[in-house]
C-alpha cells in the first residue's frame, strides 16, 4: 500500500504507475472542514530522512467527497480512506459523511498526528483515550477501520491492545516521530512549525521494533510503515509480524518504489525457497 500524505489522493501518480497492481492507496487525510496546513517551510530534508510538518493540510469531507471520490472510485485497487480530527464529534461526523460514499474499502484512523497541536497525539497518548476514539469510530463506521498508531508513546502495545479491545479491525504501525532541524547559520529551526515527523529509512528499526512488540500483543492485522524502501525491507516488516507494509517516504524519492517492489519481492521468495508471503508472517527467530 502506499502511506497517507505521500501519495496524495492517487490521482497525482495515476501517469506514473499502474495503480492496478497495488494492494491499496490510503488517502491523504481528510479532516472535517479544509486546512491550509502550516506555513513554509514545513519540509526539510535529514540524514536518511526527512522531516515533514504539513498539519494536515488538506481539501476537507465536502471537496473530498465531491472532488476527489469520483476519481478513486474508478481504481481497480482498494481505496483506503485516511481520516483525522481534532476532537472525537469531528472523526465521527467525517465517518458518518463517508458512510454515504461507495469505492471506498477501509478507513484509516489517524490518532498519531505528531504535528499538530491539537487532537492527534492526545488520542494516541493514552489507553483510554485511544480506546475510546477506537469504539466511537468503530459504532459509526460501516467500513472496516485500520487506527494508525504513534511511536511517541511510552508503551505501544498496551496502546495498540486497547484498540483492538475497541472493536479496531487493524494497526497501521507507525506513524512518523517527532524530531526537529537547526540552521546552524541562523540558530533557528528549518521548519516554521519548530519540530515535524520524521520518516524514511532512519526510523526503520524503531518502526520495526515497535511492530514486533504490538504483534506480541494482538490478534489483528498489522500494517508496517517506517522506512521501507525496497522489498528487503518489506520481508523484514513480516518477517517481524506485520501482514502488510505501507510505502511512504520511498513515493517522493522513486515514483516507481512499489511497483519495482513488487517484482523484486518474488525473486526473493524464490531465493529463500518461500512459496507464499505470508509464510513470512512472525517467522522472527529469537
Amino acid at each position: 500500500m502506499t502511506a497517507s500524505g505521500t501519495f496524495g489522493y492517487g490521482e497525482e501518480f495515476n501517469e506514473y504507475i499502474d495503480l492496478s497492481k497495488l494492494g491499496g492507496i490510503v488517502t491523504k487525510s481528510v479532516t472535517l472542514n479544509p486546512r491550509p496546513g502550516h506555513k513554509p517551510p514545513r519540509t526539510c530534508e535529514t540524514t536518511g530522512g526527512m522531516l515533514n510538518a504539513i498539519g494536515l493540510a488538506n481539501v476537507g469531507i465536502d471537496r473530498f467527497i465531491e472532488e476527489k471520490i469520483p476519481f478513486l472510485k474508478t481504481l481497480d485497487t482498494n481505496v483506503i480512506v485516511n481520516v483525522a480530527g481534532f476532537s472525537l464529534d469531528e472523526y465521527v461526523q467525517v465517518v458518518r459523511r463517508l458512510n454515504d460514499c461507495d469505492g471506498i474499502a477501509m478507513l484509516e484512523i489517524n490518532i498519531s498526528c505528531p504535528n499538530v497541536g491539537a487532537g492527534g497525539l492526545e488520542f494516541s497518548g493514552s489507553e483510554s483515550s485511544a480506546h475510546k476514539l477506537t469504539k466511537a469510530v468503530k459504532e459509526t463506521s460501516r467500513f472496516p477501520i485500520i487506527i494508525k498508531l504513534s511511536p511517541n508513546v511510552t508503551d505501544i502495545a498496551a496502546i495498540a491492545s486497547a484498540c483492538e479491545d475497541a472493536g479496531a479491525d487493524a494497526l497501521s504501525v507507525i506513524n512518523t516521530l517527532v524530531g526537529m532541524a537547526i540552521d546552524h547559520y541562523s540558530f533557528k529551526p528549518r521548519l516554521t512549525n519548530i519540530t515535524g515527523g520524521l520518516s524514511g529509512p532512519a526510523i526503520k528499526p524503531v518502526a520495526l521494533a515497535c511492530v514486533m512488540k504490538v504483534s506480541k500483543r494482538v490478534n489483528i492485522p498489522i500494517i508496517g510503515i517506517g522506512g521501507i524502501m525496497d522489498h528487503f525491507d518489506v520481508a523484514e516488516f513480516f518477517i517481524a509480524g506485520s501482514t502488510g507494509v505501507q510505502f511512504g517516504t520511498a513515493n517522493f524519492i522513486n515514483p516507481n518504489a512499489t511497483i519495482e517492489t513488487i517484482d523484486g519481492l518474488r525473486k526473493y521468495l524464490l531465493d529463500v525457497n518461500i512459496s507464499s508471503i505470508t509464510d513470512l508472517i512472525g517467522r522472527l527467530e529469537i
